[in-house]
C-alpha cells in the first residue's frame, strides 16, 4: 500500500460514515420544511455555501471557463445524480432504516461501478469483469438484500 492509499482510504471511509448522518439529518430536515424537495433544496444551498467558505479559505482560483466548452455532455449530470440521492435518501432512509438504505445504495453503486469501470465511461480507465470482481458485487448486493430481509425496526418508545 503506498503513502496516498494510508491517506486517501480513511478518508474515504470517513466520507462513507458521513453519508447515514446525511440521511438522517436531511429527512429530519424535510419533516421540517414540509416536503423533501424543500429539504433538497435546503441541502445544496447549505453545501454550495460550505464549499464557497472552503474555496476562499484555500484560494481556489477560477475556473477556465473557455475549458467548458470542451466539457463532454455527461460532465454536466453529477448535479442530477446528485439531486436525485439526496431526495431518495431523505425519502427512503426512514422508511428503509440507515443499514438496508446504505446497503442498497452501496449495491447499486458497485453494479453502476463494474459497468463504468468495464466499458471505461465518463472518464474511467477501463478494467476487465473478472470473477473476483463479480463475486464481490455479489456479496455486496445479497449483503444489500439480507440487511433489507432481516431488518426488524423496533418499536418507538
Amino acid at each position: 500500500m503506498n503513502s496516498t492509499s494510508l491517506i486517501a482510504i480513511p478518508a474515504a471511509v470517513l466520507a462513507g460514515a458521513l453519508v447515514p448522518f446525511q440521511a438522517g439529518a436531511n429527512a429530519a430536515l424535510g419533516r421540517h420544511l414540509g416536503h423533501p424537495l424543500w429539504a433538497t433544496m435546503a441541502s445544496l444551498a447549505i453545501s454550495a455555501i460550505a464549499a464557497m467558505a472552503v474555496m476562499a479559505l484555500m484560494r481556489v482560483p477560477a475556473p477556465s471557463f473557455s475549458a467548458i466548452g470542451q466539457l463532454p455532455w455527461w460532465g454536466w449530470t453529477g448535479g442530477l445524480a446528485g439531486v436525485f440521492y439526496i431526495t431518495a435518501a431523505l425519502m427512503l432512509a426512514p422508511r428503509l432504516g440507515a443499514g438496508a438504505f446504505l446497503a442498497a445504495v452501496i449495491a447499486g453503486q458497485m453494479l453502476a461501478a463494474l459497468l463504468l469501470d468495464r466499458y471505461a465511461l465518463v472518464g474511467f480507465v477501463g478494467s476487465t469483469l473478472n470473477p473476483g470482481r463479480l463475486l464481490g458485487a455479489g456479496l455486496i448486493a445479497g449483503g444489500a438484500l439480507l440487511m433489507h430481509l432481516s431488518n426488524t425496526p423496533r418499536a418507538a418508545g
